[in-house]
């Protein structure tokens, strides 16, 4: 049976601007485990190989849902490229975490055209790296998530902001940047960004998030990832309830994967997170639950 895509679907947020959608599935009218993906920095939903992975999880049952966050600067007009930049700009935690909710809430809608396909029980989560911080703390306020994935995640959010000298520069000039490597562009950070996580840091505090978290929790690495240090996956493990914790020997932090993919076939080291990540999801909750007490 083929697989049914729905491509960008505007979901109306929380601040303005769409959160553009994809659905991939098989339209059997069976109910489907759900996978709601969140992207990192500077990432976006239709980046390397992230819709041949939906591709993967949807002929392995699953429904799979992927997106952009509002504000990351992708717009409908142009979903591969960073054309609003202000809206990157604009960006925050907050409005990350309203995003994933509004996701949430859409595809839980008695009326959700497709609500035939949808295991509502079984609501699983996986963000990469910064969206890894987002989809923690998320899982440990909507207890409607059943399992949680993270992918080279971050486990602080605090530590990435610039100290001191920096901090009262950008303060100052209202905005700061930083230069996007795949397109060369200069992409802004207004200071609302810093403000807004002063304002909202006990919510934004990824190990209170983890430690409340009651679901099992995939924690995946990879051991030569530059960009988010292993360890911060080390802290989730600990802090984590009901952790399982995977090491992926030799891989970065994209797991070998570029922009654009163009093969059909997934580096060694992306197909055995994948692997492991469905078997993670099949497996029966409370079994899960009682293997990683």
């Amino acid at each position: 049976m083929e697989l049914t895509k729905k491509k960008n679907l505007q979901i109306e947020g929380k601040h303005g601007k769409p959160v553009l959608t994809d659905l991939i599935f098989r339209e059997d009218d069976k109910p489907k485990q759900v996978i709601l993906f969140c992207h990192g920095y500077k990432g976006f939903k239709d980046w390397g190989a992230w819709e041949k992975m939906g591709e993967y999880f949807a002929r392995e049952g699953f429904f799979f849902l992927k997106f952009n966050f509002s504000h990351n600067g992708i717009t409908p007009d142009d979903p591969l490229e960073f054309r609003d930049i202000e809206a990157f700009g604009d960006n925050n935690y907050i409005k990350e975490l309203d995003d994933l909710q509004s996701i949430i809430d859409w595809i839980l809608l008695p009326d959700f055209e497709h609500a035939v396909q949808l295991d509502v029980a079984n609501l699983n989560v996986i963000g990469h790296s910064r969206g890894g911080g987002i989809a923690t703390i998320k899982a440990s306020e909507d207890k409607r998530i059943t399992r949680l994935v993270t992918l080279s995640s971050v486990s602080d959010f605090a530590s990435r902001f610039p100290e001191e000298k920096e901090l009262e520069k950008w303060r100052e000039k209202g905005v700061s940047y930083i230069v996007n490597t795949r397109t060369g562009q200069k992409l802004p950070h207004h200071f609302q960004f810093y403000t807004n996580f002063q304002e909202n840091e006990e919510r934004l505090d990824i190990s209170r998030a983890a430690k409340e978290l009651e679901i099992p929790h995939l924690i995946v690495h990879g051991s030569n990832d530059t960009s988010v240090p292993i360890s911060d996956s080390g802290q989730l493990f600990e802090w984590s309830p009901f952790p399982d914790l995977l090491l992926v020997e030799s891989a970065d932090h994209v797991y070998g994967l570029s922009h654009p993919w163009e093969q059909e076939e997934f580096p060694k080291e992306f197909q055995y997170v994948l692997e492991r990540t469905v078997k993670f999801l099949k497996k029966d909750k409370e079994q899960l639950k009682a293997e990683m007490k």
